[in-house]
């Protein structure tokens, strides 16, 4: 996991763009919410929460139940804070998921996360710490994408750049460590949870709309993903021949006013063993 990325410019990009976010995942956390609605819990960890859009829609949709949000980003944590002004009954904390412990009497019997998972250096380790602060026989519910060729929104978008390094090990944390729904179902048995089921979900990831939904596309690419790291080492000539590529990929992809693009990602559900 690349710590001081999220907790620099990288956190600080997504926070600032977190309704794009929340717009290119929409039919994505709907899927996630879907599978709560027929569970019964009380305490939910979300982790990765990001700037809390999953954990906010939980809280709207019951107000009985405790959320709490973990993510290693400031900056998402306090534009989820911001976010959830007016609910008592969600909080959100700066800390890693892989070693975080409740210092209260909080004891999630429900564990979510949206694309929050992918990420840690020592997954084992990580799902065994979480199952460890989880109540006897909780339920753990998380998406991640599937393979980079089924998820042309990321892959396409890369292939634009003049060069698109791909990282040597496919299980590297990142985006697509989680594609292999072998690898993450020995990740989870070897960590102490059960009865691991894998739903495959496809859905578009809409990323421009608007007035412009072409040039918001641009911007969207621009602030998030593999473009947005590596804009900064293109020199003028690269960035718009650049920009052209990914104008005429948003004009293909543009239906009804909205620049979508497919993606595909992996619901994954299990129990605390």
């Amino acid at each position: 996991m690349d710590k001081i990325a999220w907790q620099g410019s990288q956190g600080a990009s997504w926070a600032d763009n977190w309704r794009r976010t929340d717009r290119s995942f929409g039919v994505l956390t709907e899927s996630l919410l879907t599978r709560l609605r027929g569970l019964n819990y009380r305490q939910v960890l979300d982790i990765g929460c990001g700037a809390g859009e999953l954990s906010l829609a939980i809280v709207r949709n019951r107000s009985g139940v405790e959320v709490r949000g973990i993510d290693i980003s400031p900056q998402l944590v306090e534009a989820a804070q911001t976010r959830a002004e007016r609910f008592n009954n969600v909080a959100f904390v700066c800390a890693d998921a892989a070693t975080w412990k409740p210092d209260d009497d909080f004891v999630p019997d429900q564990i979510v996360s949206r694309h929050g998972v992918m990420f840690f250096d020592d997954p084992v380790g990580a799902f065994a710490n979480l199952a460890a602060v989880a109540a006897p026989s909780a339920k753990l519910l998380f998406s991640c994408f599937r393979a980079p060729s089924l998820n042309p929104f990321m892959t396409e978008v890369a292939r634009l750049l003049p060069s698109s390094p791909q990282s040597p090990d496919p299980r590297a944390p990142g985006p697509f460590a989680f594609a292999d729904a072998s690898y993450v179902e020995q990740i989870l048995s070897a960590s102490g949870w059960t009865e691991i089921n894998f739903a495959p979900v496809d859905f578009p990831m809409i990323v421009g709309g608007g007035e412009n939904p072409v040039a918001d596309a641009r911007d969207y690419f621009c602030a998030i993903g593999p473009a947005a790291r590596a804009l900064g080492e293109l020199d003028e000539h690269e960035r718009q021949t650049f920009f052209a590529r990914l104008d005429a990929l948003s004009e293909r992809n543009c239906r009804e006013g909205i620049v979508s693009l497919p993606a595909a990602a992996w619901v994954v559900t299990a129990k605390r063993g």
